[in-house]
């Protein structure tokens, strides 16, 4: 089975894709590349963590850290001392950053050393991060923050205080230039390797939830709530 590019979109009734920039066009596999907005939504939905690239001092730096999305936006929080937003404040427009999101779906696995591979569904969004400083915006933004992990959490838990909002900062991404890019379907193999007695094919993987475990100090008469059980 070869791997498959990924869908994109035609139908006149659903958002346009996300325009092709330089940055945004791989160099390799272009086949696997789409700019389709639905389909990058469903990426992003899908995870909590992402990995936020910025240059520091003359140097490439990457932190992981949760984020949240609203329509076309990113936001990621941390505190106001943390390097990235204290410089995504300082800096006029902002911040030049490069956040990326990843699911590693199976390992594939070749005849072959050299066409070993994963599936795997990716995104990568090019832009200038910023300040959010509206009150109501950031009550957005971190409510998002908390649901993307956890849908419906940020109902069900205190709300950030004068003093913690004090020490958070929080920084938008717009979805401007962005891309994804999928790889579906098993190895690769070279013709002359089809009869190596090696075995072939994909490991899948996937993410679960183990049973919630309670603090120790939880009011026994407080149960697992539902949108826990969801997960």
């Amino acid at each position: 089975m070869q791997d498959t590019a990924p869908p994109t979109t035609t139908d006149p009734g659903v958002a346009a894709p996300y325009t092709p920039t330089a940055r945004t066009v791989p160099t390799r596999a272009k086949e696997r590349a789409s700019y389709d907005r639905e389909l990058v939504h469903s990426i992003l939905d899908a995870a909590y963590l992402c990995h936020l690239g910025f240059v520091r001092d003359g140097a490439p730096v990457v932190l992981p850290t949760m984020y949240g999305r609203v329509g076309e936006r990113l936001y990621v929080h941390g505190s106001t001392g943390s390097r990235p937003l204290r410089t995504a404040r300082a800096t006029d427009p902002g911040l030049p950053v490069c956040l990326t999101v990843t699911h590693v779906d199976a390992l594939v696995l070749a005849r072959s050393a050299f066409h070993h591979s994963l599936n795997y569904r990716s995104v990568v969004v090019h832009g200038t991060a910023v300040t959010v400083t509206d009150p109501e915006e950031r009550r957005i933004a971190l409510d998002a923050i908390v649901d993307q992990a956890v849908p419906g959490r940020s109902q069900d838990a205190r709300p950030a205080n004068a003093k913690e909002l004090a020490a958070t900062a929080v920084i938008r991404l717009d979805l401007d230039e962005v891309s994804a890019k999928v790889r579906t379907g098993g190895p690769n193999d070279e013709p002359e390797d089809l009869a190596l007695p090696h075995w072939t094919g994909i490991v899948p993987l996937t993410r679960g939830y183990a049973q919630p475990v309670p603090a120790d100090d939880l009011d026994p008469a407080i149960g697992v709530p539902d949108y826990l059980r969801a997960l």
